[in-house]
């Protein structure tokens, strides 16, 4: 596994960005990135946005049908999709790179309507783009002291994140190929990483991994273990503090689209359910529905790509402030935030956001069905399975076949099952939870 520090990435930085410049890219190009995560992955991002050029990370594991749209929506000037290509990029003529990334990457986030939404930051003032890597490190504690192991694919937004924060404030990282636990569990042990990202259904799977080896694991190394992306089941949680320490178990709050709050261990055991206060420089107001909106810095705001209407509806006026909403619900108790439910149709898979209407897009136009419903059900590996039900004289083979052809992995049901009528409300929308 490659340990990559600050200075050999600031190099490659470099040339990442003399590469992009000598191609003819200019600042506010596009740059998608279609290939598995590495700490060189990490460099490339850097690179391209200490020039003002956007990344746009994707998972590797996107069907052609998937990828086509997003990379039709943001027309790039440059699509990565094999680690030669990335290698050329790091070849490249040195340049000179701005102190900090002048813009976030562009992320991209499904929702009820099933097509994919790029979350986008614009390009940021100097100042701006201080505050975002400042408030990051202040919050996290990044040093140059650091060494932090990538677990998750570091193509979402919070591992990209972490990384990119390490190796600004002059620490090392190191990436997983891909997930497994006895490999996690090694890698903490030979290469003694003081921080890392993961989500619940990766700790669920460590703690699995130990039990069946009965092996002693040894994380003292550890100064900051986050957790993020799906509701953390408490026995999940409890082993978590008591095997890297309450002073060392962070979880937050957020989406692709902003951070919201951050909860040290300490803070849950004193209030059990809540996701912590807001982070600095925030505030979480509720509506009369009970919708959590979140006030943020101006380097915090966003807005969706080429797409107004869905920018308009996440965004009001408060007081002084602009708050956004992703739509879920809760409440806030002496400054503390509590989930009372998340969006009502995503699913969170293995931490992977899986919406049903994008999934059931996909399905729609296979012969001979009639009408297909994606709902979630409990799974004790992944937290939420992604099921569906159909009405219809068609083969449940087809309907596998469409999804492998047009779904990654985690958005593929795993469970098929024939209704005679799916359940609706008196104005016609699917009871997903009666399902």
């Amino acid at each position: 596994m490659q340990v990559l520090d600050a200075e050999r990435s600031a190099a490659d930085q470099s040339r990442v960005a003399g590469a992009l410049l000598a191609r003819g890219l200019v600042e506010g190009d596009r740059v998608v990135l279609s290939l598995p995560g590495s700490a060189d992955y990490v460099s490339a991002v850097l690179g391209a946005t200490r020039v003002g050029i956007v990344p746009v990370p994707l998972d590797p594991r996107l069907t052609p049908h998937e990828r086509d749209l997003i990379v039709g929506d943001v027309d790039p000037a440059l699509v990565v999709e094999d680690v030669e290509t990335l290698d050329a990029l790091l070849a490249g003529p040195p340049a000179e790179l701005a102190p900090w990334p002048r813009c976030r990457p562009m992320h991209f986030t499904s929702g009820t309507t099933g097509r994919p939404k790029g979350v986008w930051s614009g390009l940021l003032s100097q100042t701006d783009a201080e505050a975002l890597v400042t408030e990051e490190r202040v919050l996290w504690g990044f040093t140059a002291d650091d060494l932090d192991l990538v677990v998750s694919p570091v193509y979402h937004s919070a591992p990209l994140r972490f990384a990119a924060g390490t190796l600004l404030a002059g620490g090392s990282i190191a990436v997983l190929s891909r997930f497994d636990a006895a490999a996690w569990a090694d890698a903490v042990e030979t290469l003694r990483p003081t921080t890392m990202f993961c989500v619940p259904a990766h700790l669920q799977r460590l703690f699995a991994h130990l039990d069946a080896s009965g092996r002693r694991f040894d994380s003292s190394s550890v100064r900051l273990l986050a957790h993020a992306g799906a509701p953390c089941p408490e026995p999940v949680r409890r082993r978590t503090h008591e095997q890297f320490g309450l002073d060392v178990v962070w979880e937050f709050y957020g989406s692709t689209e902003g951070q919201i709050t951050a909860c040290p261990a300490r803070t849950w055991h004193e209030h059990p359910g809540t996701v912590g206060p807001a982070r600095a420089g925030r505030t979480v107001h509720v509506d009369d529905d009970g919708q959590l909106w979140c006030t943020v810095p101006l380097w915090g705001r966003f807005t969706y790509w080429r797409d107004p209407d869905k920018t308009a509806a996440a965004w009001r006026r408060l007081g002084d402030a602009d708050a956004f909403t992703v739509g879920d619900l809760g409440r806030v108790e002496d400054g503390l935030v509590f989930l009372d439910s998340r969006r009502s149709d995503l699913i969170i898979s293995g931490g992977v956001n899986v919406y049903p209407a994008e999934v059931e897009a996909a399905l729609e136009d296979v012969a001979g069905l009639q009408e297909v419903a994606v709902f979630a059900r409990p799974d004790d590996r992944w937290g939420q399975r992604v099921c569906a039900a159909y009405v219809g004289d068609v083969d449940e083979a087809a309907l596998r076949s469409r999804a492998e052809e047009r779904l990654a992995p985690p958005k593929r049901p795993k469970t098929y099952e024939r209704v005679g009528a799916l359940p609706r409300t008196a104005t016609g929308k699917v009871r997903r939870g009666e399902l």
